[in-house]
């Protein structure tokens, strides 16, 4: 046999280098100590990089099925285009236009807001006032959570983000009537035709010493909606880039 350390050969029966003078034995189970102690290590760095919170983050955000059809992705495809050239039209309508006010959305919007109001009656006249923006702003928060973590649809998450988003550009027109009082209200009336409290945000602005802030605060809600619609597009369109790949690996392996 030959040393491991010097090379030099030795007997078999040999139990210390005649050479260099290591003993065998003893040798061999630093080596072994030493490959045993990388071993863990290199365990516990894979075990580490599996539960870091960027690498958690990551696949919540950006899970994707392996497998995906064609006409789901299509779909998706379509609902994507629909919310990137609504979304632009949301955010470049003049407020005082009330285009979110006339939209489908805010038909959609509206029984969350109206189901806000009474939710959280029982914690007072200025949070129920609240409750009704509470309410419509909740609703998708709430969606988005179950598509994300219980129903792992990370698409649907994004289009909920972007539905979040909405809401805040649905909620300046109201904002920004605070003091003229001049938009339509549920059942046809007008905020100066109505008792004080019924327009929820002259109501809140006025409690909280904000009614002068009224257009500012409408503007501030503009660009929370547009911030949210956007964040949800490039979301959505990462999603979709990679549900892409999948299915040309799928199409590549059919082949």
């Amino acid at each position: 046999m030959h040393c491991p350390k010097c090379n030099e050969e030795q007997e078999d029966t040999a139990l210390e280098c005649r050479f260099c003078g290591i003993i065998f034995e003893k040798y061999h189970q630093a080596l072994d100590r030493q490959r045993r102690e990388s071993g863990k290590a290199d365990k516990m760095t894979d075990v580490k990089d599996e539960d870091s919170l960027p690498k958690k983050i990551g696949q919540l955000l950006f899970h994707t099925a392996p497998k995906v059809s064609l006409i789901s992705f299509a779909g998706r495809a379509i609902i994507f285009i629909i919310i990137v050239i609504w979304g632009i039209k949301f955010m470049a309508a003049p407020i005082k236009s009330n285009y979110a006010g006339q939209s489908f959305m805010h038909l959609v919007n509206l029984p969350f807001h109206e189901a806000g109001h009474i939710v959280f009656r029982p914690f007072g006249d200025f949070i129920t006032s609240l409750g009704g923006t509470l309410g419509q702003l909740l609703m998708p928060l709430i969606c988005l959570g179950v598509l994300l973590i219980q129903t792992r649809d990370t698409f649907g998450a994004a289009i909920a983000l972007w539905w979040f988003g909405q809401n805040f550009i649905d909620i300046a027109p109201y904002i920004n009537d605070a003091r003229s009082l001049t938009l339509p209200l549920l059942g046809g009336n007008f905020g100066d035709s109505t008792p004080y409290g019924f327009h929820d945000w002259e109501y809140i602005l006025t409690e909280t010493g904000l009614l002068s802030y009224d257009h500012f605060l409408a503007k501030a809600s503009v660009l929370f909606g547009a911030f949210f619609m956007t964040t949800a597009c490039t979301w959505a369109a990462f999603l979709l880039y990679k549900q892409y790949k999948n299915l040309k690996n799928l199409e590549q392996t059919a082949r």
